[in-house]
């Protein structure tokens, strides 16, 4: 199982590791798990809500929640899964669900859940909705294979719904991050690239994906991506940044051009997966400034690193804007 570290990391400027990492392993199940990585991440009144994707010996996943205080200790998980594959209605969920996204709709006074449905033809986008994480309501498949890393937007712009997600095509020359538009969170339309992998030896060249949903800052919307270098060893998933126009999210204002977390500490490099930091979640403290962002670790454990949101757009506003052709991707949605 992962190992425990409480060695600093001297790198880690702006996330630091929390030392009790990693905070949940397949160990810490009421039920048999192979592993548990890749949670969405909400605050529900007093307490942090978990999403966790659970592999099983089968090598399928499926989600369940598991609830705390104080978000690092104390995790009340539920004793079966809470969201199931169910194939029999939603064949495109043959083979699980992955990765889950969170999103506070106020609009519809429910959370959104974007995850990845893995179909006989590949991995999808789907949609789910809930209000307490225990019923949950899917709303369907909205992204055709191979598609993933989703998430929705808060609020609408111009009186569409907007979503982040990840398509990929069969000879395709990389993995971009694209932005989509709807009225109703079941049509999809308007797509186009809002960050486009880098080329060369880049730490995000070729292939690049949304890691936690959009946060939405006084400066605009903050966006935390994993970008994917091919190495002789393997792939190692690093974390970057950019940040979006606040009422025009499909005009990028700047991108870092560094990495900003990447695998050190044992549990990270070590695993089912080496050489990989993958949030799917992370929650702003209004009060304190403070960004909780959690993580699967090597694709085997959950972990908890945490910022100063004032450090993180620092860091951000010095990274460049994107050429003018990759800030500027909608004509109608002035």
């Amino acid at each position: 199982m992962p190992e425990k570290s409480n060695t600093p990391n001297p790198h880690a400027d702006l996330f630091q590791r929390h030392p009790e990492n990693p905070i949940l392993t397949a160990e810490d199940w009421p039920y048999p798990a192979h592993t548990v990585f890749n949670a969405g991440v909400c605050q529900l009144n007093d307490e942090t809500i978990l999403l966790v994707r659970v592999e099983d010996r089968r090598g399928h996943s499926h989600l369940t929640v598991a609830r705390s205080s104080d978000g690092v200790s104390n995790w009340r998980i539920d004793p079966k899964p809470s969201f199931a594959p169910e194939p029999k209605n939603f064949p495109e969920e043959l083979w699980g669900v992955e990765d889950p996204r969170l999103t506070w709709v106020e609009e519809r006074n429910e959370w959104i859940i974007a995850y990845t449905s893995y179909s006989s033809s590949g991995p999808l986008v789907s949609l789910a909705s809930t209000t307490d994480f225990s019923s949950f309501t899917r709303l369907g498949p909205v992204m055709p294979p191979d598609d993933k890393d989703a998430a929705v937007f808060p609020r609408r712009f111009g009186g569409r719904y907007a979503m982040i997600h990840r398509p990929v095509s069969p000879g395709s020359f990389g993995a971009h991050i694209w932005l989509s538009f709807s009225p109703d969170l079941t049509h999809w339309g308007d797509h186009h690239i809002l960050l486009r992998a880098r080329h060369g030896a880049w730490c995000d060249a070729n292939k690049i994906g949304l890691s936690p949903p959009p946060l939405e800052t006084p400066e605009g919307w903050l966006i935390l991506y994993h970008g994917v270098r091919h190495t002789p060893g393997g792939c190692i998933y690093r974390l970057g940044l950019a940040l979006l126009d606040l009422e025009k999210p499909w005009q990028v204002l700047h991108r870092s051009d560094e990495w900003v977390f990447a695998p050190e500490a044992p549990y990270e490099l070590r695993g089912d997966v080496n050489g990989v930091v993958f949030p799917c979640g992370w929650i702003l403290d209004a009060t304190s400034g403070e960004i909780r962002m959690y993580y699967g670790g090597a694709d085997s454990c959950m972990a908890l690193a945490t910022a100063q949101l004032a450090d993180v757009l620092s860091f951000v506003r010095r990274g460049p804007a994107p050429p003018l052709r990759d800030r500027i991707g909608v004509n109608n949605c002035d």
